[in-house]
């Protein structure tokens, strides 16, 4: 009998098209190739359901990818993005030892790999990332996962889905950065005073990072802010940034490269996050590890964390930004967690 390449499958709502697309879901790229890194007796095979938009099988980082081109279009395109998604599943189990499933979030991924898993005798892990927590997830009913296969990426997210869904997932990975990607610890000079990064959109809550930024001028008019970003509220704040007069002191940089982007954290002193909800922001983690003083209304654990300050009101936040620019504390890297940590908990819990 031919003997058949291990395989792990890991499916997936996005993936970056090419080595170039920095900007699709970094971490989940830093989550592949430590997986790829960490176990080379492996393979490892992305299903990606929704993006690229381009349907077919492409090599990312010798990693094997198929888009199934979903585009996230619903009702009968959305049906038959499964039923395509189900039948490459089938195609893998046939020409590979699967040795198990991840699904990354709680929503159509983890129903079309959990359908698979069950018919196949297969474990299947289901990482639960951000707002598929939320009660307004009806694609938990359907699934209907036991908590031994839920893996929450933080206390919160945990607490969360316990709290929506009555059901309280086993494990908690959390999400993790790369160190070799940072460039040596700016200690020196840093000319921006407070960084923004994310998509300019609602759930991002920049019109209150606007805001903070229009009290804080009033104690430090030669503030330099830089957001890094774009999206579909950027008009918005542009406009918001004319009525606070602001323009000397907030530029939208636009759209970065993720590198572009820890880059301009090594140039900055604080990192101001304002988002509504997150689930285990990388972008926190990175500002830390990139010496930043950072102020949130998310937390990353429970557990208290060094140079990160969570207020969820304006005017805490306010009060924070100002005791730390008064401060001026000297850049230190602060590690949360690492992506290869997260890589080595998660195959540990699938493969044992």
């Amino acid at each position: 009998m031919q003997h058949k390449t291990p395989c792990v499958i890991i499916v997936t709502p996005g993936f970056p098209e090419s080595e170039n697309d920095t900007a699709c879901l970094p971490a989940f790229q830093q989550f592949a190739l430590a997986l790829k890194q960490n176990f080379p007796e492996l393979k490892f095979v992305f299903i990606s359901l929704q993006y690229p938009f381009k349907k077919g099988w492409y090599t990312w980082n010798s990693i094997d990818v198929y888009a199934i081109g979903g585009k996230n279009r619903k009702h009968i395109f959305g049906l038959n993005t499964k039923r395509l998604a189900t039948q490459k599943l089938k195609e893998l189990h046939e020409n590979y030892t699967v040795n198990g499933v991840i699904s990354l979030w709680c929503i159509d991924t983890a129903l079309v790999a959990n359908t698979f898993a069950l018919e196949n005798n297969l474990k299947h892990l289901i990482w639960i990332i951000g707002q598929d927590a939320k009660s307004t997830n009806g694609f938990v009913k359907k699934i209907k996962p036991k908590p031994e296969q839920l893996v929450a990426m933080s206390d919160f997210l945990k607490d969360e889905f316990l709290k929506n869904h009555q059901i309280e997932p086993k494990f908690v990975v959390t999400n993790g950065i790369n160190p070799t990607l940072f460039e040596p610890l700016n200690t020196e000079l840093r000319p921006i005073d407070i960084l923004g990064a994310g998509s300019l959109i609602p759930l991002k809550n920049y019109c209150l990072f606007i805001e903070v930024i229009a009290e804080v001028v009033k104690q430090f008019p030669n503030l330099n802010v830089k957001i890094a970003g774009d999206g579909e509220e950027r008009k918005l704040l542009s406009d918001l940034i004319i009525q606070h007069k602001l323009q000397k002191n907030v530029e939208l940089l636009g759209a970065k490269k993720h590198n572009e982007t820890l880059g301009l954290m090594n140039q900055s002193k604080l990192f101001l996050h304002t988002s509504h909800y997150e689930g285990n922001s990388t972008v926190l983690m990175e500002a830390l590890y990139s010496g930043c003083q950072v102020i949130s209304t998310q937390q990353l654990s429970f557990a208290e964390l060094k140079n990160l300050y969570t207020n969820t009101s304006k005017t805490e936040l306010v009060k924070s930004v100002i005791t730390l620019l008064n401060q001026n504390r000297a850049s230190e890297r602060i590690t949360f967690n690492t992506m290869e940590n997260s890589a080595q908990r998660m195959m540990q819990l699938l493969l044992r």
